[in-house]
Parts: structure tokens; sequence; C-alpha cells
């Protein structure tokens, strides 16, 4: 327990909201209720195996990165993940840095992007630094600001409301309140530019493609 709890810990400090369940079954359930930008599923799951779990969700269709935690580092342990659906996969124990870095490059992968920037020709995000880079110039970014700007920027020109933001930010068991988005989004538009992030009226917030 206390090394998942280190992890979602460690994982959120730069960023990243978690949903971190226990056991294959809930795990199963999570990937086919919920939309995330990648999974970290561990081989050992109790109940039902990680390996049954990837296979069942990519039997789904479901095309989410999933990254492949185990302690078993034999040839054959890692190739029957990869075979099975894995994006990649890291051998326990291991730093954060290079989990890290491993996440990114699987999201990177699936948006088709060789670099660790995304975004538009004026607007973009390295997912390295965690920094903004509007028209040229480099701006620092506290990890809720990087996480709602990574969000917009995936997909630009669309319109993301409150509760897909809210959804993609915050982990099951954070507390919300009512004007949280609206306040990250106030101080990302004050170290950018009000044009930098559009207000659509009654439906959310677009980066203009």
């Amino acid at each position: 327990m206390m090394i998942g709890t280190d992890l979602v810990r460690g994982i959120c400090r730069v960023g990243f909201a978690v949903d971190w369940v226990r056991n294959g079954a809930a795990g199963q359930s999570a990937l086919a209720d919920n939309q995330y930008t990648a999974t970290l599923l561990d081989i050992g799951l109790p109940g039902r195996s990680g390996l049954e779990v990837l296979r069942s969700a990519r039997a789904a269709g479901d095309r989410t990165p999933i990254l492949i935690l185990t302690a078993r580092d034999g040839v054959d342990d890692r190739v029957a993940g990869l075979d099975a659906g894995a994006d990649d996969y890291i051998v326990k124990p291991f730093a954060l840095q290079e989990l890290m870095a491993r996440l990114r490059a699987v999201v990177r992968r699936r948006d088709g992007h060789a670099q660790s920037l995304v975004g538009t020709k004026s607007l973009q995000l390295d997912l390295g630094t965690h920094e903004a880079i509007h028209h040229g110039t480099r701006i620092a970014l506290s990890s809720r600001e990087f996480a709602v700007l990574h969000a917009l920027l995936e997909r630009p020109g669309a319109i993301l409301s409150r509760t897909q933001i809210e959804n993609r930010i915050y982990g099951w068991d954070e507390q919300i309140s009512s004007n949280a988005i609206e306040v990250v989004i106030h101080g990302l538009r004050k170290k950018l530019s009000a044009a930098a992030i559009r207000n659509v009226r009654g439906l959310g917030w677009r980066v203009p493609a």
C-alpha cells in the first residue's frame, strides 16, 4: 500500500490527476467507464491479473496508452505484456523520473508527436519541463495550470466543458470547489494572454487552433 501511495503522490506533484484502484476487477471497470490520458497497470494485481485486464481492454477497443509495472524482469514476462497490447513496461523498483519520462513518451506516440512539445504554432506545452511556450517565450506553470493547459492543447480548437476538465485534472477522492477551473484558467490567461484561451459562453473553453 505504501508503494502505491507514494507513487500517486509523486505523479500528482508533477501535475497529473490519478485514479487509483487496488485490484484487477476494479481496474477493468475503471478502464471501461472512464477515458484516461494513460494507464499504469501492475501485472501482479490481486484477483484478476494485470495481463488479463490489459487483454480485456484491448479486446474492447480501448486504445489508451498502457504502461505495465512489473517486478518480473524475465524476457518472457516482458514479451507477454507487450504482445498483450502494452505500449511500454517498467521493472520495479524504478525512479519516478524514469516512469514519468516513459509516460510522456507513450502519450506522445499516441498523439503522433516525436518531441516533447504539444500545441499550436503560437502556443505549445513542453511536457518535459512543464513550461508553456507562448510566441517563443517560455513561461513557468503551476501543476494545475500545466494540467489544464495540457487538456486544452491535446485538441486545439475543441471546446472542453468544466466537467471534462475536472475529470482530467482531479482524482476521484479530491474535493473540487465550484470555481476551481475558472481560477486556474484566469491565472493562465494572465500569464499568457486573454486570447490564448477563449471562453465559449455556456459551453466551456478552447485554445484557438
